[in-house]
């Protein structure tokens, strides 16, 4: 399938106060590549990512057990792509699946991050990852031992930056208070849930990072797993996402959201679709849109089990000038979840 005339120019933003550029839409492999999407869609999607512009491709040590590392790492492979035209990511810390022994082979000890990111490094087939990510915060482990291991990395090339996925804002302010006590290298980056769903920590709890650390945004699942779609305003069509309710986190969202909570979900987003009508675009087109609106977000990490949704992706780009301030106050409107606004106490 050949690349649509239609879809807009990829656009590129620095990743928090470094001078590293990353596409706007980047692709990652959480749930499908390597997973549910088998290889040949897996190479289809990252093809067709990459012809619209995508550097940034996103996975985890413990995605599909390692495999989606291992079929990325091919694609760059098959495609002949040069690796300084790619910022590759993958993330640290739930690795047990990887020993015989779960000890020692999952958290951000000295001994895993050094050991994990050996292990992704070989399933990836590249000497280094251009972002490593502390996948959680490990609170077992002193924040001064993860920033002197994610330190060691850099200084021995096997990463260029490292950051933090799902971090409170007090962790990633700790790591900084040791880095910069030690003379090292804080996290650049987070990698956090960003949606029209759920935005407290992004708009409220980060925000005096972005001025005090720089800190970048790569957000994970913008369209909150597929609801902001409006896929399921009918209920739960056979096949979706929330149809596999044998994938754990899925069983559990849905036990936790079951009846009235879910119901209460499918109906405001289902009062987000006269929004995207008036403006002439889809539903997921404007959530995605939504995310990138937020200049603190240098990337929305997205999913895609089909070249078409790839391409649907990449039309969000041209849809973030249409939403014009009143446009964002009627969103928020009907959303009713606007952090409130933090005064200064001086």
């Amino acid at each position: 399938m050949s690349k649509p005339e239609d879809l807009p120019p990829m656009a590129y933003r620095f990743l928090g106060r470094s001078g590293l550029q990353v596409s706007a839409i980047s692709l990652g492999g959480w749930l499908t590549y390597g997973g549910h999407i088998d290889r040949e869609g897996t190479f289809k999607c990252m093809k067709a990512a990459y012809d619209c512009g995508v550097n940034f491709f996103d996975c985890a040590e413990e995605y599909s057990k390692g495999d989606s590392e291992v079929v990325m790492g091919e694609a760059i492979r098959k495609f002949g792509w040069k690796r300084n035209d790619l910022v590759v990511s993958t993330k640290l810390y739930w690795g047990g699946a990887f020993g015989d022994n779960p000890v020692n082979n999952k958290g951000l000890s000295r001994k895993h991050v050094l050991e994990g990111m050996d292990a992704s490094l070989k399933r990836l087939g590249l000497d280094y990852v251009d972002l490593v990510y502390a996948h959680r915060p490990d609170r077992q482990t002193p924040i001064e031992e993860t920033v002197r291991a994610f330190n060691h990395l850099i200084n021995t090339g096997k990463a260029l930056y490292w950051g933090t996925s799902e971090w409170n804002a007090d962790e990633i302010a700790q790591a900084w208070r040791y880095a910069d006590k030690l003379g090292m290298i804080g996290p650049l980056m987070e990698q956090p849930a960003y949606n029209m769903l759920n935005r407290d920590k992004v708009e409220r709890e980060y925000a005096h990072l972005y001025r005090e650390t720089g800190l970048g945004l790569t957000i994970f699942s913008p369209l909150n797993k597929g609801i902001l779609t409006g896929k399921y305003k009918n209920g739960i069509p056979e096949n979706s996402r929330f149809s596999h309710t044998d994938v754990p986190f899925i069983g559990s969202y849905m036990k936790q959201n079951a009846g009235d909570k879910w119901d209460a979900v499918v109906e405001q987003v289902n009062r987000l679709e006269p929004v995207a009508e008036k403006l002439g675009i889809k539903l997921a087109t404007l959530a995605l849109a939504w995310v990138l609106r937020n200049q603190n977000v240098s990337s929305a990490i997205t999913g895609a089990s089909s070249v078409e949704q790839v391409y649907e992706n990449i039309r969000a780009l041209q849809a973030v000038d249409k939403l014009t301030p009143e446009i964002m106050d009627e969103i928020d409107q009907i959303l009713g979840n606007k952090p409130p606004k933090i005064v200064a106490r001086f």
